[in-house]
């Protein structure tokens, strides 16, 4: 069994939320579903330093803000491997920026902008992604953390 620590974020902005298409390079989820940016902090690195880092590669946008929301765990068998997955949840309020996917051959194939009202089917989520609209639906609308612009 593989173990992994994650970070998420979660971006919110005029009733959408950020998401990221899983490409077949995912490791843990499978490819197509939508997923929240981040992913794996690497040796040494903290987890919003992680954060900023997979939010340039999966969205091409650079982080502002991040407050850590919550940590879930998850277990998941892709490509033979068996996963053990730690997820940081993180609220996060984002510079200005186009969408772009920047890292070549990763896990993430498309970057987008999603209404709220368009991703209550969690058979096109991630588990990941799957928990953070449950989040986002369970706090009022006036306490969600919204992502601003500078």
């Amino acid at each position: 069994m593989r173990t992994r620590v994650s970070v998420y974020a979660i971006a919110v902005e005029r009733d959408r939320v950020l998401l990221t298409r899983l490409s077949d390079a995912s490791p843990v989820f499978m490819p197509g579903l939508w997923h929240l940016p981040g992913g794996g902090i690497d040796p040494g690195e903290q987890p919003v330093e992680a954060l900023a880092r997979e939010l340039v590669e999966e969205t091409g946008l650079e982080l502002a803000g991040a407050r850590l929301l919550d940590a879930k765990t998850y277990s998941a068998r892709r490509n033979g491997v068996s996963w053990s997955l730690t997820a940081l949840f993180y609220a996060v309020s984002l510079a200005e920026g186009v969408l772009a996917v920047t890292e070549t051959g990763g896990s993430t194939s498309a970057a987008r902008w999603v209404p709220l009202s368009d991703v209550q089917d969690s058979t096109v989520l991630s588990p990941a992604a799957a928990d953070a609209v449950r989040m986002l639906g369970a706090a009022p609308a006036a306490a969600r953390h919204r992502s601003t612009r500078p």
